[in-house]
């Protein structure tokens, strides 16, 4: 990634109670609820939240029907905000519906099999860990996770929904050599606060550390000198719509690749597969993974680009930054040769048309093995080893 092959790298997460990830699995949840229903629709679904209040709005074409106050409120209730002590409740938000539907200059170019919109869009994989994603991203939803198991196990009881990692990896020569820091910010109740109520005991911290941080980090990449920054103001009482606003689409890098990799710009949550934002990042992820999986790469970065209305790709490039077993031209003509890119291809390929975007909209897109994450299979690796 860098010309330097010592240097320091720096990834974060977080979890699904931070306002900007409300938001998308609040936009994720009603695309599902309408696939559900109808297969066909078309989906384009943003939302916004504060204090006490959640819009939605978008453009969406569709014969299903949404209550869109009940599913908001379901949503929020589930990611945890059900007391007025996290500010924000579920029972008592307020829940505006700005949605309209899809302009038919879109439709029509859809409707002939075109992508949605013009755009770039990139799909990355490496060897450097099991998921073959980089491990700064990795570590950092690692934690989220964790952060979120044990909220909801009620072991740590005084953590609140709200929360972010970051995980800082030294490099040496190209490789994983220590991690360098961990950020961990949680939401909690005031009750683990010291005695001038301006920052969390020691005992919390400690715990936190304990129960949460070490449980996720490999061993053989701490040591004395890893730091730890929990809850680094000192208090996180207030969080979640209370302390920020949240908008769908704000965690684009969250989503992805930590930062490792580049990112096309586009969003993906609330967004239907006709959209190529969505699925063709889908489709760029898998194809590199299965390169990399099938050993014709250590390393893969994959774009495409598309125009709106228009079938097949305008552009495709991979760059295996040296890494590959073919020079990076003729991956790329066996890829065009191999994989349907156009918008029906990738749908049907990686099976897209079902409601199974909520899950994604929280923990990354990329590099978990969830059943529903058809880009995520390395089912093409067998036979693209034969290329070599």
């Amino acid at each position: 990634m860098f010309n330097n092959s010592n240097f320091v790298f720096s990834s974060e997460s977080v979890t699904e109670g931070h306002p900007d990830k409300v938001c998308d699995q609040i936009s994720d949840a009603i695309l599902d609820e309408l696939l559900s229903q109808d297969s066909g629709s078309r989906v384009a679904c943003e939302a916004f939240i504060t204090v006490g209040l959640v819009i939605v709005g978008g453009e969406i074409s569709t014969k299903g029907y949404a209550d869109m106050g009940n599913l908001v409120r379901r949503v929020i209730k589930e990611i945890g905000y059900t007391s007025s002590k996290y500010g924000f409740n579920y029972e008592t938000c307020a829940v505006l519906n700005a949605i309209g539907e899809q302009s038919q200059n879109i439709a029509q170019g859809v409707d002939a099999g075109g992508a949605g919109d013009q755009g770039i869009m990139f799909g990355y994989a490496c060897d450097e860990t099991a998921e073959l994603m980089p491990l700064p991203i990795t570590l950092a939803h690692k934690l989220t996770l964790n952060l979120r198991e044990i909220r909801r196990s009620q072991m740590l009881k005084y953590l609140g929904p709200d929360g972010k990692s970051q995980v800082s990896v030294a490099y040496r020569d190209g490789k994983a050599h220590k991690i360098e820091s961990v950020v961990l910010s949680t939401q909690h109740t005031d009750d683990i606060l010291d005695a001038d109520g301006k920052r969390i005991t020691e005992k919390a911290r400690n715990e936190i550390i304990e129960k949460v941080v070490k449980p996720v980090l490999p061993t053989n990449l701490i040591d004395k000198t890893t730091k730890y920054f929990i809850n680094p103001t000192g208090k996180f009482v207030i969080g979640g719509p209370q302390s920020d606003t949240g908008m769908t689409g704000r965690k684009i890098i969250v989503d992805t690749y930590g930062g490792w990799a580049p990112h096309g710009g586009g969003a993906f949550s609330g967004k239907d597969p006709t959209k190529v934002d969505r699925s063709a990042s889908y489709m760029a992820r898998y194809i590199a993974k299965n390169i990399v999986a099938a050993g014709l790469a250590n390393r893969c970065t994959m774009q495409l680009a598309y125009a709106i209305g228009v079938e097949q790709p305008v552009s495709l490039a991979i760059d295996t930054e040296g890494t590959g077993k073919l020079n990076d031209a003729r991956l790329e003509e066996l890829v065009r040769n191999s994989f349907d890119l156009t918008p029906r291809g990738i749908i049907e390929s990686l099976d897209l048309l079902r409601p199974i975007y909520r899950k994604t909209a929280a923990y990354g897109h990329f590099g978990r093995n969830e059943p529903e994450f058809s880009w995520e299979k390395i089912d093409r690796a067998n036979e693209m080893k034969s290329w070599s």
